[in-house]
């Protein structure tokens, strides 16, 4: 679609995911043709906190059943199937990585839920829906990658239907310095835009947001990494693991995972879950191209 970015294309996707996946799905001794989300959540949960962050953010987000979510940045589609599965949702992603697109819509069919999920190629700030689309919207880990801040948020207000509410799990900026890189978002700061989580929070609200809830997250990050470092230290030596996320980053997963936990701890990023509601009148309709 136009106005996705070609180097954020380029960063994510690498070619032959999807055999990868299936492959080292076969090889943990999973039926590759009948997965269940459960069996997918090491590689399909592409965020901070992966599965349990995806838990924590349905649970404030408290979607009804047959609510219609927009999920921005949907990845392989972790989220989308646990929302559709476990909250009996209908959800609908878009991603500005092609090659995670047809994962997603592959994993979708391969879990019986692509009569509940549909992904689609496009671009955050230009979402192709029209004006109140959605009763829910959801995204997690994305935003670093969208330099039009204010034209994504109020594409959001646009396509929610009045006083639909908007679920987030954001990286923002800290005060610990700069960010060091590679990330698994950027391998440089050419595509990284990270703001702070005032000028965040600021950001929505003058796009037409009243914010609900507001958490940051960091420190309970921080003692996670701390219990899962401490974990490995007693655990016996052994290659990397058959499903990962090494699957999708590629060689560079070890730096990016390196950099991210350091980035965390010496809080040169934090991190917030927030839900936001859609002010009723707050979006005009997108003007004709």
């Amino acid at each position: 679609m136009a106005d996705t970015n070609p180097d954020i294309d380029r960063h994510y996707g690498r070619g032959g995911l999807l055999e990868r996946l299936l492959a080292a799905l076969r090889a943990a001794g999973k039926d590759a043709e009948r997965l269940t989300i459960d069996d997918l959540m090491l590689v399909d949960e592409f965020h901070s906190r992966r599965r349990l962050a995806t838990e924590e953010l349905a649970r404030l987000l408290a979607p009804a059943p047959g609510a219609h979510v927009l999920d921005v940045g949907s990845g392989l589609g972790g989220p989308a199937r646990y929302l559709a599965q476990v909250h009996g949702c209908r959800v609908s992603g878009i991603d500005a990585t092609s090659e995670f697109v047809a994962v997603a819509t592959e994993l979708a069919r391969r879990t019986g839920l692509a009569d509940r999920v549909d992904f689609r190629h496009a671009a955050a700030p230009a979402l192709p829906f029209p004006d109140a689309t959605f009763d829910l919207a959801w995204t997690q880990n994305v935003a670093m990658n969208i330099a039009d801040r204010e034209r994504f948020y109020a594409e959001l207000v646009r396509v929610l239907k009045p006083g639909g509410r908007l679920a987030l799990q954001d990286v923002t900026q800290g005060a610990g310095g700069p960010v060091l890189y590679p990330v698994p978002w950027a391998d440089t700061p050419a595509l990284s835009y990270l703001r702070t989580a005032e000028e965040t929070r600021a950001l929505f609200e003058q796009a037409g947001f009243t914010v609900l809830v507001w958490q940051d997250n960091t420190a309970t990050s921080i003692a996670e990494l701390a219990a899962e470092r401490a974990r490995a230290a007693t655990a016996p030596a052994a290659g990397p693991p058959l499903l990962g996320l090494h699957l999708v980053m590629g060689a560079s997963f070890g730096d990016k995972v390196r950099n991210g936990q350091r980035n965390t701890t010496e809080h040169r990023i934090a991190l917030i879950n927030a839900v936001l509601q859609a002010r009723q009148g707050a979006a005009p309709p997108r003007a004709p191209a």
